[in-house]
């Protein structure tokens, strides 16, 4: 298989379990303001995450009751955090197959280095066209308007692709977006 067609066939199965996952978790009806699919620098297989306004309020004040911190500050801290939302990892069952694709793919620590990052590259816009493909099925207008969402796909610990990814993946003039360049671009 030539190497677009393999990325093409990744980012469906990767959509596929996506838009599962996501489906399910707005069906709690509550607005949502982030959605990302992350990975590793190691480029593993990607988790979802996910922030709604309701969750945040929660898990504010359930972190402001545990240390005494003002929620507004707790909410500021965590607001654009993959692994503090509690719905970290959401629908994780969902992505069995995803695992298993990445797992049958070349490590790429045991690739030449360029060819290490050809591999990462590839699983990263992998990873950007199932969100896109997403977008334009309209997945993340379920709950709340487009441009009150930011759409992401990230690396973590954070890199500077980022926010390269985040700029092509949303608008970049809609209110979520230039909420998440203000307080969390890298």
């Amino acid at each position: 298989m030539k190497p677009m067609q393999e990325m093409e066939s990744l980012a469906l199965a990767i959509a596929d379990a996506a838009r599962t996952s996501f489906r399910t978790l707005f069906e709690n009806g509550e607005r949502y303001y982030y959605c990302t699919l992350y990975t590793t620098g190691e480029g593993h297989a990607p988790s979802l995450s996910a922030w709604s306004w309701e969750a945040l309020e929660r898990e504010a004040a359930r972190q402001g009751e545990e240390s005494g911190a003002p929620e507004a500050t707790i909410a500021e801290l965590i607001k654009w955090s993959y692994a503090d939302s509690p719905y970290c990892c959401y629908g994780d069952e969902n992505f069995g197959g995803i695992k298993q694709l990445f797992m049958e793919r070349p490590s790429i620590w045991e690739l030449e280095e360029d060819e290490g990052n050809r591999e990462f590259d590839m699983r990263l816009k992998a990873m950007e066209l199932a969100m896109k493909m997403l977008d334009d099925q309209g997945v993340f207008t379920l709950n709340q308007p487009r441009e009150s969402i930011c759409v992401l796909v990230e690396v973590i610990p954070p890199d500077k692709i980022n926010t390269e990814i985040a700029l092509r993946l949303n608008h970049a003039d809609s209110p979520a977006m230039q909420a998440w360049l203000a307080e969390a671009a890298e």
